[in-house]
């Protein structure tokens, strides 16, 4: 199955980023979301984006972001998606925002375009009983920034088909992406790891045994981590987070996965990280 036209659903930082990267591998884009403004905004982000790119890379064609913005069509109207082989959904980490969105997908979709679910910690399997296809749902947990990581998380469900994996690794490896399969469990490899360290990075701020600089400090001198937790943290978004240890603790009940109180808190007060402006550290918006 050769994979031409890819639908993206959530145009925030994820979909923005995989998105860019699928027309810069000349794939027809349909980019979905509520909101003219949010399309609006990820319109320009790609732009700049890619003239970013541009200064550090070689671009031999001499190609302008507008070459490959014409490979993307903004849409709020998830009836764009009829002709859709592929969809890469993107969405908050809430499951009634994200069932929602599968169970409209689903019935707009032709019947074998495969759906890719790109989640913190939310199982495939789950997502997969909305749909009337669960042997055509895959997981793909894309990093952030996404057009530099070259690496995709991808998770088998349940009733994933070897066939819809093939055609999964097929789509990422045109993406210039490596596949690591792994298979289905809350947070899967990277995040079940991941939301533990920052979590206890945050407990360790909270209980006033370091100062986040210090932390960070620790972990990139001693274990050679080009970022530490809290700037990690601060990247992917304390509400994302916050989303993703909270669906870990309902998923295993198990009290490692209690969000810090004070992650709680600067969730509360807006200090999600990059994206506003303030988190563990101050940034130029």
């Amino acid at each position: 199955m050769d994979i031409k036209t890819v639908g993206v659903v959530g145009a925030g930082v994820m979909g923005i980023g995989v998105s860019q990267t699928l027309a810069q591998n000349n794939h027809q884009v349909i980019l979905i979301d509520i909101s003219e403004n949010v399309l609006e905004h990820a319109k320009q982000e790609i732009k700049n984006n890619i003239r970013f790119q541009n200064f550090f890379t070689r671009n031999e064609k001499g190609y302008k972001p507008e070459h490959f913005l014409d490979k993307i069509k903004f849409s709020t109207n998830y009836h764009s998606l009829a002709d859709a082989e592929f969809v890469i959904e993107n969405a908050t980490e809430k499951w009634l925002i994200k069932k929602e969105i599968y169970e409209k997908i689903d019935a707009i979709c032709p019947e074998d375009t495969i759906f890719a679910a790109n989640t913190s910690a939310i199982p495939i399997t789950r997502i997969a009983s909305v749909t009337q296809r669960p042997a055509q749902v895959i997981g793909m947990h894309f990093m952030n920034p996404v057009p530099l990581k070259p690496v995709v998380e991808t998770i088998r469900g349940y009733h994933t088909s070897e066939a819809t994996i093939e055609v999964a690794k097929k789509l990422l490896a045109q993406m210039g992406k490596e596949c690591i399969l792994v298979n289905d469990s809350p947070g899967f490899v990277s995040n079940r790891v991941l939301m533990l360290t920052i979590n206890e990075a945050v407990f360790l701020v909270q209980d006033q045994v370091a100062t986040a600089e210090e932390v960070d400090r620790i972990f990139k001198t001693c274990f050679g981590h080009k970022m530490g937790p809290l700037e990690t943290a601060d990247l992917i978004g304390l509400d994302t987070i916050l989303l993703s240890i909270e669906v870990l603790y309902e998923s295993f009940n198990d009290s490692k996965y209690r969000p810090s109180p004070l992650l709680k808190k600067m969730v509360d007060a807006g200090l999600y990280g990059r994206k506003s402006g303030q988190g563990f550290y101050a940034y130029k918006t």
